[in-house]
């Protein structure tokens, strides 16, 4: 690829404009302006690491059930505002794009302006969002940054809940949370003993934040890297709760496992202050 070309490219996915990002080595990343939400990322030999639902809405009317969805301004129900925030559900603006000594990027922005008027009402704050996918090789970073461009501070929880597609979910495992202290829906924690963390049931965890994880699917190690953030979270719905789930297909759960940098509690972020966290996915 020549320096002087653009690494990017505007398509269509459903009735979303998207822009895909391709790395001189042939690997891909596709990328909805509707929640800055990453679709797909292929690796150079054409695999795909990401998981989308075939029944997932790609039209803007709600959010989309798989890929990387983007968390903020509060993580699930633990704020004031809807359910996982309003970046998901907001049109980002492309805002750069290029080719740097880390790869091939591109940037998306978010501003009070860009929300939905009846998703801003719940939080009136002045920010800045800027979120980053660098893409290289086996390699793609994301850096998320949060500004407050008000003169009060704001709280906010944020999360990048990716769906990875392990191919089949029995021959997926995570090393790298033995001995990690971890919550599920009940308040009380536990220690997770086992070397590896399996799937055969519905997950829902929170665990302290190891700097690394290793993802293992059906065909793939990746290395799972964060900075900034406090957590990582690990979810498959299971059997009975993805039948339940009108975007995903009944047997679809046995595809993906959710694994997600985040910050669930929010916290506050000064007037003027940035935050940000990094997180960089190998194969």
């Amino acid at each position: 690829m020549a320096a002087t070309e653009s690494p990017i490219s505007m398509i269509q996915v459903g009735q979303l404009a998207a822009v895909r990002i391709s790395a001189a080595d042939g690997a891909q990343a596709t990328v909805a302006l509707f929640g800055a939400h990453l679709l797909s990322w292929k690796t150079a030999d054409g695999r795909e690491r990401i998981f989308c639902s075939a029944r997932s809405a790609l039209d803007g009317s709600k959010a989309i059930r798989g890929g990387m969805p983007v968390i903020f301004p509060q993580f699930n129900q633990r704020g004031d505002g809807p359910r996982h925030g309003f970046a998901r559900l907001s049109t980002w603006r492309l805002i750069g794009d290029g080719i740097g000594s880390d790869g091939a990027y591109a940037e998306f922005g978010l501003a009070p302006g860009d929300v939905p008027a009846a998703l801003a009402q719940a939080w009136p704050h002045i920010f800045q969002l800027r979120l980053r996918f660098t893409l290289q090789g086996g390699q793609l970073d994301i850096e998320f940054n949060v500004r407050n461009s008000g003169t009060a501070p704001f709280p906010f929880g944020v999360a990048l809940h990716t769906y990875y597609d392990v191919g089949q979910l029995d021959a997926a495992r995570v090393d790298g949370l033995q001995r990690m202290r971890y919550t599920d829906p009940a308040p009380a924690s536990a220690v997770q003993d086992a070397a590896a963390l399996t799937f055969t049931e519905k997950l829902d965890r929170i665990y302290q934040a190891p700097a690394e994880l290793t993802l293992h699917t059906a065909d793939a190690a990746l290395r799972l890297q964060q900075q900034g953030y406090n957590e990582w979270v690990v979810w498959n719905p299971g059997a009975e709760d993805a039948a339940a789930l009108a975007d995903l297909e009944d047997d679809e759960y046995l595809r993906f496992v959710c694994i997600e940098p985040a910050r669930v509690d929010q916290q506050l972020l000064d007037a003027g202050a940035e935050w940000t966290g990094r997180h960089s996915i190998r194969c």
